[in-house]
């Protein structure tokens, strides 16, 4: 085998992983092997995450330290057993959208210098439907604390409605919770939904959340985010390695983890993975649920409110 090129055997596929020893995370040294590696001993985790959901593929073919590119069509090199779905874009036109079905084409990506795998709200299937809602919760000035408050208020308030949640690092900066949902309601829907749940958040805690987008009219209050809730739109795959130095990682944790005051977004890397996945926090993660009946708890409390 070349010193150039080295292969790893994924379900009956055999994936070439290109100039292996290619440093893409320059201030830590981690090359594309590493990145690799993570992949293959994340993939069992992680493809059902993001199995049959089109992607944006955050690319650095020449390292972090480069400004990368994120792609949406699939690139014309990429082989035919990598499965792919066309769907329309909302300006009109249609675009070719990559899916990770499986573990050979997780690693295919890490070969492309794809750090970082963004995923639809909702499956290939039923694009206009998301099955996924979520809340993006990032700190205002620094601090990690009022991002865990805020991820617990809004756990019970959405439990309040019928609505048992998730929750993930970002890698990046905060925290984002995810709700499952019955794939009935449409964006617009789930969207407005989500807004009316930040706004009703907000009200109850005004001194320490914001619904407001603009950055000088939140005078330091923590934004509840709930923007990614629209077709094409995209949120980081759990598990996916972030383009920032140290190698953070998008990890699943139990709302337990939450309430850990040394909490912070980058707590994991691909140097304590293995850690990370001793543990399976979504093993047991809530089914979908209709949001019609929520709607009708959240219109009374948005009354009584």
């Amino acid at each position: 085998m070349s010193g150039a090129e080295r292969t790893i055997r994924a379900g009956g596929r055999t994936v070439g992983i290109h100039r292996p020893a290619k440093v893409l995370f320059p201030q830590d040294g981690f090359t594309k092997g590493d990145l690799a590696e993570y992949y293959r001993g994340v993939a069992r985790r992680m493809v059902p995450q993001v199995r049959g959901r089109p992607l944006m593929l955050e690319r650095h073919p020449g390292g972090i330290g480069d400004h990368g590119f994120m792609q949406k069509d699939v690139p014309r090199h990429f082989p035919r057993w990598v499965h792919r779905v066309e769907l329309p874009r909302q300006e009109g036109g249609t675009v070719t959208y990559t899916l990770c079905d499986d573990k050979a084409t997780l690693l295919y990506l890490a070969d492309q210098a794809c750090i970082t795998p963004h995923r639809f709200l909702s499956t290939a299937g039923r694009p206009d439907r998301p099955d996924k809602m979520v809340f993006d919760l990032d700190p205002a000035n620094g601090g990690f604390a009022p991002v865990r408050t805020a991820a617990l208020l809004l756990r019970d308030l959405l439990d309040g409605l019928g609505l048992p949640s998730s929750v993930m690092t970002t890698g990046s900066r905060g925290l984002h919770v995810v709700v499952p949902l019955d794939s009935r309601a449409g964006f617009d829907e789930t969207r407005a939904f989500a807004r009316d749940v930040a706004g009703l958040l907000a009200a109850r805690h005004p001194k320490a959340l914001t619904t407001e987008a603009r950055k000088e009219a939140r005078r330091g209050r923590l934004y509840l985010d709930v923007q990614r809730n629209a077709y094409a739109q995209t949120a980081v795959a759990p598990y996916a390695v972030r383009a920032l130095p140290g190698a953070p990682i998008a990890a699943p944790l139990a709302w337990e983890d939450v309430e850990d005051p040394d909490l912070n977004a980058q707590r994991w890397t691909i140097d304590t993975a293995d850690r990370l996945l001793t543990a399976d926090p979504w093993r047991r993660a809530p089914r979908g649920r209709s949001l019609r009946p929520a709607r009708k708890r959240l219109d009374a409390l948005l009354h009584e409110d």
